[in-house]
């Protein structure tokens, strides 16, 4: 029986820039940060209330995949292809502008949608996420 989600992967390009943006820009924790054996590095983050959903800012690339399969993956990531999904808050507009200021370049603006409030921003690689406020 499937009880929850263990791991979120998100490809990046740069672990150092994605280090930056998802810490420094959107408030994630590190919950982990070493080198893997065979090379990489194994970085993952977390929302502060939510340390049980890491998020592993990926390379594509070997040991994680081969090269060919890597140039396809930066291209659909770097195209906004790659939608990890959508991060919750409780005000959409008031982290809209805390994260507008700190430089987060947003792809929508928040609006009104039948399930709350919802703003779609990228980060620097293309992975496109959501913002929502959902209705309670």
């Amino acid at each position: 029986m499937i009880k929850g989600v263990g791991l979120v992967c998100v490809m990046v390009f740069d672990q150092d820039v994605a280090y930056d943006f998802y810490v420094n820009k959107l408030g994630m924790k590190v919950g982990f940060d070493a080198p893997m054996e065979g090379g990489g590095r194994w970085l993952l983050v977390h929302a502060p209330a939510q340390p049980e959903v890491p998020i592993m800012l990926a390379v594509p690339g070997p040991p994680v995949m081969d090269e060919e399969r890597a140039v396809k993956v930066r291209e659909l990531v770097s195209l906004g292809m790659m939608g990890p999904g959508a991060l919750a808050t409780d005000d959409c507009w008031a982290t809209y502008r805390e994260l507008s200021a700190k430089g987060v370049e947003f792809t929508e603006e928040p609006s009104e949608r039948f399930y709350g409030i919802d703003a779609g921003f990228r980060d620097p690689f293309g992975n496109h996420w959501r913002l929502t406020q959902t209705k309670v």
